[in-house]
């Protein structure tokens, strides 16, 4: 049998496109410093707050029901699986997930307790605050583990931990998927240097590619890209 090889699967670049950014405004309008302390918070200001600060106002508008309609073709989940989401943040994308298939057993992990205390009713109680590098889950225990706009959060010592983790608890390894925040050219890594409030692995494309091999990660990937 031929060992599975990490796959650029790209689910999120349709919604990311959506989003029109002012990148100029937000290095020279605001205090960056001031503003990216604030966002590290990840409370109220981060998700509910002023743009500057993060999303600006992130509420439940249905846009990731199609996310959840390709994952659940692309790896042909069925009722009764187990899925993770590292990095849950208001459970959207779960509650698409539980909406088109109740069958599925969905978890969530997050360290924003604002995030998880504001989160959809619907799957609030499958939702625990925790890290992603120290996944409170048993080994195996899941069927496909998920990270979205997440990981690149992290300094390079717990991206090595938050990848470990998610290969300690899933049945296989490769069902996994992964989307970061990277950069293909100079103009991408200047606007994402501009627009970021939170990132701490800063790396273009191919350091990306190189850091999964040497951590051991043989899931899925892609990337979000600020052109």
């Amino acid at each position: 049998m031929l060992e599975k090889k990490m796959a650029h699967v790209d689910f999120v670049t349709k919604l990311h496109k959506k989003t029109k950014r002012n990148y100029l405004e937000r290095v020279c309008s605001d205090d960056k410093i001031e503003c990216a302390m604030v966002a590290k918070k990840y409370g109220k200001d981060y998700w509910d707050g002023e743009r500057r600060y993060g999303y600006g106002g992130y509420r439940y508008d249905g846009r990731w029901e199609i996310v959840a309609k390709d994952i659940i073709a692309h790896y042909g989940l069925q009722s009764g699986d187990r899925i993770l989401d590292v990095g849950c943040g208001k459970g959207f994308l779960l509650y698409e997930f539980k909406k088109l298939m109740p069958g599925l057993d969905v978890r969530g992990v997050d360290i924003s307790g604002y995030a998880l205390n504001n989160a959809k009713t619907e799957i609030r109680e499958f939702l625990v605050n925790a890290p992603a590098q120290k996944i409170p889950f048993e080994d195996k225990e899941f069927d496909l583990v998920y990270s979205l706009a997440t990981l690149h959060n992290l300094k390079i010592f717990d991206l090595k931990k938050a990848i470990s983790e998610i290969n300690r608890v899933l049945k296989d390894p490769s069902n996994a998927y992964i989307m970061v925040e990277s950069y293909r050219n100079e103009a991408e890594r200047v606007n994402l240097l501009y627009w970021q409030l939170t990132c701490e692995s800063f790396y273009s494309v191919d350091e990306w590619e190189w850091l999964y091999k040497q951590f051991g990660y043989i899931g899925d990937y892609s990337f979000i890209y600020f052109e």
